[in-house]
């Protein structure tokens, strides 16, 4: 029985440890932590966020794909996907332009990655969803589809 007691209070006393040095912010996982545009998910400009991640102006193209429900009954949770036939891709995002902050989401994708992208957003209201696919030579690629929301998602 003492050993069960020992055992019991070394691991207690271990994670506690643990969690203090977490808290302290002595245990972080520097490594691990991506680089982000901290200025484009804060900025309530669209051209100004997709100046910030990509450089330059989408032009609307058949390359892209944007699949989102013609309704949806909850703004805070609207399934949407991107995808693209490009090859090479870098970078995919979405652009939400009627929200508070319309840079919604980007990923950088990894050589030979199949840019498709596949989440959940918020709607504010109805509005257009765009995805942007930067290809390899650096042209963005846009297309958008329309989103009806009916509860909104973004406190509305």
């Amino acid at each position: 029985m003492n050993m069960k007691r020992r055992v019991f209070l070394r691991g207690s006393l271990t994670a506690s440890a643990i969690g203090v040095a977490v808290g302290a912010g002595l245990l972080t996982p520097q490594t691990v932590l991506a680089a982000w545009p901290k200025d484009a998910f804060h900025t309530k400009n669209m051209k100004e966020a997709m100046k910030i991640i990509d450089g330059t102006d989408a032009v609307a193209s058949g390359h892209v794909t944007v699949h989102a429900p013609d309704i949806a009954e909850n703004g805070a949770v609207v399934p949407v996907t991107i995808s693209s036939e490009l090859k090479g891709a870098k970078t995919v995002s979405i652009f939400t332009p009627d929200n508070p902050f319309p840079l919604n989401s980007s990923y950088e994708l990894s050589n030979g990655a199949m840019p498709y992208v596949s989440t959940r957003i918020k709607l504010a209201k109805t509005m257009k969803v765009m995805g942007v696919v930067r290809s390899a030579d650096g042209k963005l690629y846009s297309a958008s589809k329309e989103v009806k929301v009916t509860i909104g998602g973004c406190g509305g």
